[in-house]
């Protein structure tokens, strides 16, 4: 099955509503009561468990992030942290990086011992990926491998500024912290792993599905891919029409290179509101994503 059984009641009711007719209604109250019919429901949460150990000499940085968990432009923040998987071989430790706009994975690494190097590789598959300004925010645990001088200073030589969590105060991470939730009780709890290799490319399958087709509550039921490519759709379309202010509602987007545009992603098909005049407005059919093109107007 597409989903993998991982769904519950309020994304099967999205994915009925994206698949269907738009003639054709069900609630959520309704897919929840066939579901429970039928025995299907998604995996419950395991217990949490900290694995954060912060008791260390290294340098510790001001909590810049303070729980700003939607910036609105990408490549502002990214998210890191630590978790483990179990293998009958031993343990697997996994370390992935966020970008919190389009919340995608864009940076990992797994690996049987719980180094710096670990978060580094991480790291630089990041770095690689987006090659970020400096104004991009890094937030992490107080946990020695982010802390250590290797970690600063490849930050440091990007000019990333750097944030911490508070001690002991999960909730400063939260989005990241949510990810490893997810993929544990989406995947790694439903799997028996017999070796470190079969446990790594299980999981890197999950997080290709995770950025690509999982869609995801506070992205509107939206991939990050998704979210990410029509950022993209307006990167190119700033670069080829000189459109100054762009306005739809909500959210703000800086195209990168190419001026100040502003519309709500995730309201799609929305009469825009333009602020100021005069400027150009793009208006966006709600099914962008089949290959029509935004209309631009003047104001």
């Amino acid at each position: 099955m597409e989903y993998q059984g991982i769904y519950g009641n309020p994304r099967i009711t999205k994915a009925l509503h994206r698949l269907s007719d738009p003639d054709y209604h069900v609630c959520e109250k309704t897919v929840g009561r066939y579901m429970a019919e039928m025995g299907l429901r998604a995996v419950p949460k395991e217990p949490y468990v900290i694995t954060t150990d912060s008791n260390h000499s290294l340098p510790i940085y001001l909590n810049l992030l303070d729980r700003a968990f939607n910036p609105k432009i990408p490549d502002r923040v990214w998210v890191t942290d630590i978790t483990y998987v179990w293998t009958s071989e031993g343990w697997l430790y996994l370390a992935t990086v966020m970008d919190l706009f389009s919340r995608k994975i864009i940076g990992w690494n797994m690996d049987k011992t719980l180094t710096k190097e670990l978060c580094l590789v991480a790291l630089n598959r990041a770095l690689n990926a987006r090659h970020p300004s400096d104004q991009l925010i890094h937030h992490s645990d107080r946990s020695s491998q982010y802390a250590s001088n290797e970690y600063i200073a490849r930050l440091e030589e990007h000019y990333i500024q750097i944030s911490m969590s508070r001690k002991g105060n999960c909730y400063d991470n939260a989005c990241i912290e949510s990810f490893h939730a997810t993929i544990k009780k989406e995947r790694i709890y439903r799997r028996r792993y017999k070796t470190r290799e079969e446990a790594t490319m299980d999981i890197l399958k999950f997080i290709g599905f995770y950025n690509e087709r999982r869609m995801h509550s506070t992205l509107d039921y939206r991939s990050p891919n998704e979210i990410e490519s029509f950022i993209n759709v307006f990167c190119k379309l700033s670069l080829k029409h000189p459109i100054k202010q762009l306005y739809l509602e909500e959210r703000v987007v800086l195209a990168r290179e190419a001026g100040l545009v502003l519309f709500n992603y995730w309201r799609l098909g929305k009469e825009a509101q333009p602020a100021e005049a005069p400027c150009q407005v793009a208006i966006i059919p709600a099914n962008w994503h089949n290959g029509n093109e935004a209309q631009i107007v003047h104001c």
